[in-house]
């Protein structure tokens, strides 16, 4: 049986995202960039840290950094409900000692399939220091954040530990 019609793929391309929710505003990320959506289970402290680095948790026999993308943002500290997760996210390869990082989300992400045609950047709203944009997309605004500069943030601060 033959398809009638083809797509064509240079007009037709998706990136398989989710939406991950923080206290007041939703993370776009592509699928690629999350590693593992994960349980708050036992955090440990990391003594000096700054108030961003919430602590380190235990992932795959490895201890991940996690960080609380609000307080970064110079936003109010989120609170440890029932609902909050851990997306454990692939870094960018600033550096090979740091495999991956993680952000307290305040639920479970949602799917999304983001077009070109469907998402926009939005110029009448400023971005805080850790978001690379703010767009809408679906009728929501959402933010992607700078993972690099997160990155960039944690590796000056264990350099100095």
């Amino acid at each position: 049986m033959r398809a009638e019609h083809q797509i064509q793929s240079d007009s037709y391309q998706e990136i398989a995202s989710l939406l991950v929710p923080l206290s007041d505003s939703l993370l776009l990320l592509p699928n690629v960039t999350v590693a593992e959506i994960v349980p708050v289970g036992n955090i440990q402290p990391v003594d000096n840290a700054p108030d961003w680095l919430l602590g380190e948790i235990s992932w795959r026999e490895r201890d991940i950094p996690i960080v609380a993308m609000e307080i970064m943002n110079g936003q109010a500290r989120p609170s440890f409900t029932g609902r909050c997760r851990i997306a454990v996210l692939n870094t960018t390869g600033l550096d090979d000692s740091l495999g991956f990082i993680a952000i307290l989300t305040q639920g479970l992400p949602r799917l999304a399939r983001v077009t070109a045609a469907e998402i926009a950047e939005r110029d009448d709203v400023v971005k805080a220091s850790y978001d690379d944009l703010v767009v809408t997309w679906a009728g929501e605004q959402a933010v992607i954040p700078a993972l690099a500069k997160i990155e960039q943030a944690y590796l000056e601060f264990s350099s100095q530990r």
